[in-house]
């Protein structure tokens, strides 16, 4: 009996041994049934699908009617925001991080004039804007609106510098400034030229900081009259930003920007990057 079943597993063929229950497959049964699944489809990108870097953010936004308007040789840094009416003048420059809204009412900022990092610029509908109490302080505000007809919007004459971190909304400062750092200007404020800033400054809504004279504190507060050479100097500091300017202008073409270029020309010749 034992001499039969030897025999009848010399006779069987080996590939029927895969169809027995409890038995294991075999080497070219198991080969086969991987040849029979499908292999995952291939996704390829479509050709005429628009390449987006999405390494940094959109500088210009549309609002409606309005867009930015930068001029030629004016610097705009790649992280700055424009949104609606924007005009940076020729000769000016935007630095790294600020962000100017024009979403309300419009913003300028004049020829050789500066608007340095972190800046904030916006304008309210109407200046200034309605207090909460009709206190004397507050009548009185609204009464030189009303016959001065204070601008709502944020205007920035030539060679004005704004410091690093400061918040403009609905201001007008006039050729000739400096705003120090951190400093907070509101509705209806005026900065009259050859006037300073000193740095951490906050004008109330409505206030007038007269020519030739520096100012500081929270509320800003006269200080002293600025001499003849100081007045001086303040228009050479907007030129000697716009020269720094330049450097960093040199850097970035309209549309992209050097770097990109490079990167671009380094992957088309399979250097790595």
């Amino acid at each position: 009996m034992a001499a039969l079943a030897r025999i009848s597993r010399r006779l069987l063929p080996r590939t029927l041994s895969t169809t027995l229950p409890g038995r294991a497959f075999t080497a070219e049964a198991a080969q086969s049934a991987q040849n029979t699944t499908k292999p995952d489809p291939i996704i390829r990108e479509s050709a005429d699908r628009v390449k987006w870097d999405y390494r940094g953010q959109r500088r210009l936004i549309p609002l409606g009617q309005w867009a930015p308007k930068i001029a030629v040789d004016a610097y705009v840094a790649p992280n700055v925001v424009l949104a609606g009416q924007v005009v940076v003048y020729d000769g000016a420059s935007v630095w790294n991080g600020a962000v100017l809204r024009g979403d309300l009412n419009k913003i300028s900022v004049g020829f050789c004039s500066n608007v340095q990092e972190r800046c904030v610029i916006h304008a309210a509908w109407s200046s200034p804007t309605a207090f909460k109490k009709n206190t004397t302080r507050a009548l009185l505000v609204k009464y030189i609106a009303f016959l001065t007809g204070l601008p709502a919007e944020t205007s920035i004459e030539r060679y004005v510098t704004i410091g690093a971190c400061s918040l403009l909304r609905s201001c007008t400062i006039e050729p000739e400034c400096i705003i120090g750092q951190n400093s907070i200007l509101m509705e209806g404020s005026l900065v009259e030229t050859h006037a300073i800033l000193e740095a951490g400054s906050v004008v109330p809504p409505g206030r007038r900081i007269p020519s030739g004279e520096l100012w500081a504190g929270n509320p800003a507060k006269f200080v002293r009259t600025l001499t003849h050479e100081e007045t001086l100097e303040i228009p050479k500091l907007a030129v000697a930003i716009n020269d720094l300017s330049q450097s960093y202008f040199s850097e970035f073409l309209p549309y992209s920007t050097v770097y990109l270029e490079v990167e671009k020309m380094k992957k088309s010749l399979g250097i790595s990057i």
